[in-house]
This record gives structure tokens, C-alpha cells and sequence, in this order.
């Protein structure tokens, strides 16, 4: 049994650990303080020591809170302020590799106030969940509280810091001891992606991503989109997200909440644009904010006023009436009324009409319906190639009919294919426009990596 033991100890490369569980005024750093810390040391074989303490958060604990705690304002009315403590504990954990169970939530918290004091804490980290998942597979949770009663491990004192690190202490020692392939070993072996991963995200979901273009979706764990991302390349930017522990509340609900990775790649990155736009649109995915907003604020209309004189009005665009065209500032769009009737025009801004029509009616609203005919007939249709990054045999081809993003496909011989709009459509797939898109169409089309094809006809 000393032999077992001391060919574990050797496993961990002799790595001294610092067990540790909070007690918060809520669920991320910024904005939230700390009422209760507690440290268990350990050297890979037994404890050397314990530390905890109730701690002043300077500002009120909610009633949830201390419902689930016990912790109430008046236990730690006189109990020191984290400023106090600080210095110890940057000591305690310090050269240690940080253990906790979700230990992104405890590290977020503890390096974001230690910083705050003036101290910068750059450990390792292992995260208890993630190592019982290796460890013991198949249970149907892997919180402190099931897990530790599916072990047969006792908790004592619940949801406070000293009780809940206690436990993590004999379920961590029990994990050394059942740990024979390694996995703590590897978890905490240079800069493994396990110690920055969320607790229930499978390292695998990352080692299958490619390093090109695509698109990336994160799923909760009912298999729900929450986030969509777009990429150049899928690998290092998936991971990019997990890098750091940001300790605002978007960030650390994220984490909590993504369980998979799946990913689409695409032949580059316009394609992965146009896509996240799509998907983000489509699914409206909880943690996105990008592109949710975003549209052109104006939109030009055509409407006939109370004496038959057709009027083109700019104003802030409507939810179900088509625009003639959009624009993101007032002005850009009454410059495009003056170009496109020529002056004088009569222009509503606000309401009022600034120039008076001393044509008919009929004489009028021909030249507006000609210039709104002129308008349509104005707007391009073209395709776009350019190759695809993961094939040399495809290209990836991009229509707009009209001013309007008709689709995307992967073709092998678009220069093959005749020059009018209805041989391109056979090819492709129609697909969602927005404004979004078709300015993407119009920014990339002067990019040297694609070629430009205009219908003659």
C-alpha cells in the first residue's frame, strides 16, 4: 500500500495543490464579492494544512444568497475586508496548481480581486469536474453534491466555502487514487487546454476542429445553439474563447452553460460570414449580441400624399414594408434622392416638406416612377469566385441578382457556366439576404482573391 501510494505521489510529478472553494455575492467577479474563502493544501498525498475565513464583501449579501449560504450580513459585519486577507492567500496559492470543482468560477473570482490588491496570480488549474468525467464516466451528474453521494463521500456544512472545500479534498485524494491512466498527470503537463476548458465542454470537441475557415456553434447541454462564431481559423479561435478568465457575467454564464462544439467550415472567410449572419439570424442564439441589431437605420419609400403627388421619404425603416433602398444615416439618403431625381426634388425630412412641386401630378409621379424604375434596373447582379481553402478542385461562388444576395454554393467549373441570371440560379440554392450581407458582397468584391463575373445580358 506505501508503494502504491508513493507511485501515485511520482505520478503527479510531485505538483503541490491548493483545493479551494468561495462563498460569493453572486454568480461572476465583476460586480459580485467574496464572503467566505477556504484553502486546502495539498502535496499529491495527504493535507498539509487548511485555511478559511469569512470575509466583509462591503456590500449587502442578497437574501438568495444567504437562503442558500446561511451567510448573512451580520455574520460578517466584523469579519476582515478581502484587502486584508489577500496577502495570505496570493502566499497560500502561489507555486500551487489551483483545484476546484467548476474551477473557472472560483479562479475568475479569486484572480480578479487578488489583481485588484495588486496581486497577479498565474497558476495551473484543474478542474474536478473535468477530472471526474475522465475518472468516473457514466454519472448522470457531476456536482459536488451528487457526485460525492455517489461515491459515498460525506459533506458536511453544505454550500458554505470550509465544508464544500472539504469535500473536494477527499474527493480529489480519492481521484489520485483511482486515477491509473494518468489523466491528472496530463491535465496538468504544460499548457493543457483541460485547465482552461468549461467544466462540461469534452476536450475532444476541440481536437477535431480544423485550422481553417468556418463557422462554430456552441450547444448547452440539451443540445440548444447559444452561440454562434465565425472563424479563419476554427481551432485556435474556438479556443481563444476559453484563454482567459474574464470575470463579467456573459462570459462566466457561458461557460456554465456550454456543453458541445460542433463547427461548419467553409471555403473562406466571406463565405463564414455570410453563414454566421445567417445562422445567428435564424436561431438567434442566447449569447450572441453582434448582428442581432444590426441593420441599416434608414430606408427610402415611395407613398403618394393627399394631393397625388408621389413623394420619395427617408425614414427610419419599418418592419413589414420593403425598402426601395437603406442607408445608415439620414443624410446619406437624402444626397441618394437628390442624385437619383435630380434637383429640385421635393425631400420630406421630419415631416415637413422643404421645396413645393409646381408640376402636375401625372408629369410628376412619371418622372418619380421613372427614377425608382431606374433605380431597380441600376442595381447589379454579379458573382463572385474565389477558390476554396480546404480543396484545390472547388471554388466557392457568391450571387447577387439585383442588388439583393441571392445565395452561395461550391462549384467545380463556374467558369464554365454560361453568363445569365438563370444558369447561376440552377446552381445555387437561395439563401437569406439582409443589409449586413449585401455590404459584405460590395466590400469583398474589391478584393484581389476574387474574381468578379457581370451578366452582359
Amino acid at each position: 500500500m506505501l508503494l502504491n501510494s508513493l507511485v501515485l505521489w511520482c505520478q503527479t510529478d510531485q505538483l503541490l495543490y491548493a483545493i479551494v472553494d468561495i462563498e460569493t455575492t453572486g454568480g461572476f467577479a465583476a460586480g459580485n464579492a467574496i464572503t467566505e474563502v477556504a484553502v486546502v493544501l495539498h502535496n499529491g498525498r495527504e493535507e498539509e494544512g487548511r485555511f478559511s475565513t469569512l470575509i466583509n464583501p462591503r456590500q449587502p449579501i442578497p437574501r438568495y444568497i444567504s437562503a442558500l449560504t446561511g451567510i448573512t450580513n451580520e455574520m460578517v459585519a466584523d469579519k476582515p475586508g478581502f484587502e486584508e486577507v489577500a496577502p495570505h492567500l496570493f502566499s497560500l496559492l502561489s507555486g500551487r496548481v489551483f483545484v476546484a470543482h467548476n474551477v473557472n468560477f472560483d479562479y475568475s473570482f479569486l484572480k480578479s480581486h487578488l489583481e485588484t490588491c495588486g496581486f497577479d496570480l498565474s497558476v495551473k488549474k484543474l478542474c474536478t469536474v473535468r477530472l471526474a468525467r475522465k475518472i468516473y464516466p457514466g454519472h448522470h451528474s457531476y456536482s459536488l453534491g451528487n457526485l460525492c453521494r455517489a461515491l459515498e463521500i460525506s459533506i458536511n456544512n453544505r454550500h458554505r466555502a470550509e465544508g464544500d472545500a472539504d469535500a473536494t479534498s477527499r474527493l480529489f485524494s480519492r481521484m489520485i487514487r483511482d486515477d491509473s491512466e494518468g489523466h491528472i498527470q496530463k491535465m496538468t503537463k504544460g499548457k493543457n487546454a483541460e485547465q482552461f476548458l468549461p467544466p462540461n465542454l469534452p476536450a475532444e470537441d476541440l481536437e477535431v476542429l480544423p485550422f481553417g475557415p468556418g463557422v462554430y456553434y456552441f450547444e448547452n447541454q440539451k443540445k440548444e445553439i447559444i452561440y454562434v462564431g465565425k472563424a479563419l481559423n476554427l481551432r485556435n479561435r474556438v479556443r481563444s474563447h476559453f484563454a482567459n478568465n474574464d470575470s463579467n457575467k456573459r462570459k462566466q454564464e457561458l461557460l456554465r452553460q456550454v456543453f458541445h462544439v460542433r463547427y461548419r467550415e467553409c471555403a473562406s472567410e466571406l463565405m463564414a460570414l455570410i453563414l454566421e449572419s445567417q445562422e445567428i439570424r435564424h436561431h438567434w442564439p442566447l449569447f450572441n449580441r453582434s448582428q442581432k441589431k444590426f441593420h441599416n437605420r434608414y430606408g427610402l419609400y415611395s407613398y403618394e400624399d393627399s394631393k397625388g403627388y408621389l413623394k420619395l421619404v427617408v425614414e427610419k425603416k419599418r418592419t413589414h414594408l420593403p425598402a426601395l433602398y437603406t442607408f445608415n444615416l439620414l443624410q446619406e439618403g437624402h444626397s441618394f434622392i437628390r442624385k437619383l431625381t435630380g434637383a429640385p426634388v421635393a425631400e420630406m425630412v421630419g415631416g415637413m416638406e422643404v421645396q413645393q412641386v409646381r408640376e402636375s401630378p401625372a408629369d410628376y409621379n412619371a418622372k418619380i416612377n421613372k427614377a425608382i424604375d431606374g433605380l431597380k434596373e441600376d442595381l447589379p447582379s454579379f458573382v463572385l469566385v474565389e477558390k476554396d481553402f480546404y480543396t484545390t478542385d472547388r471554388f466557392a461562388v457568391y450571387l447577387m441578382e439585383k442588388g439583393c444576395f441571392f445565395g452561395m454554393a461550391m462549384v467545380q467549373d463556374p467558369f464554365d457556366i454560361p453568363m445569365s441570371l438563370d444558369s447561376w440560379k440552377e446552381k445555387i440554392e437561395p439563401s437569406p439576404d439582409n443589409d449586413y450581407i449585401r455590404g459584405l458582397m460590395y466590400q469583398f468584391a474589391e478584393k484581389k482573391a476574387f474574381t468578379r463575373l457581370n451578366f452582359t445580358d
